[in-house]
């Protein structure tokens, strides 16, 4: 599993309750590496990425992220990130890909236009709320999805 994110207070939380290791850009090359090598053999099950992900790393057998955060509905974005999942797999060649939309916010308007875009490019997108409602609700304020990730990658 990744989680991706732009909000790099936002992501040491996640990896603060998680456990989970994060990579930034302040994180030298060659921890990046062993971590990306550590994920890919499946030592690290969950890793937290800030937007140095979204650009020339692979990673093939993940096979879901949960993107958190991002760079104001950017669409080339939303489509790196799932560029991260959706490469060939050695098995099961399923892949979710997640993205956290806080209701009643300027996020709300990016994830629509991001929805349009991707689903004019052939990807398929489905909205689900009511998981999403139920878990915010158990987690705590809605503004706070970094706990509700945190909640369902446990």
């Amino acid at each position: 599993v990744l989680v991706i994110g732009h909000y790099l207070d936002q992501l040491q939380e996640i990896a603060d309750l998680t456990g989970a290791p994060l990579i930034t850009g302040q994180t030298p090359q060659r921890v990046r590496d062993l971590l990306y090598d550590r994920f890919r053999d499946g030592d690290v099950r969950l890793l937290i990425v800030s937007k140095v992900a979204n650009f020339s790393i692979d990673l093939p057998d993940a096979n879901v992220a949960i993107q958190v955060s991002g760079t104001f509905g950017s669409r080339q974005e939303e489509a790196q990130r799932l560029g991260r999942i959706l490469r060939p797999k050695a098995v099961n060649n399923r892949a979710r890909f997640y993205s956290l939309v806080t209701r009643d916010t300027r996020d709300e308007e990016f994830a629509r236009h991001r929805q349009l875009f991707l689903t004019e490019q052939g990807y398929r997108y489905r909205i689900e709320l009511p998981e999403m409602e139920t878990a915010a609700a158990a987690s705590g304020p809605a503004h706070e999805p970094e706990r509700l990730v945190a909640q369902c990658i446990m």
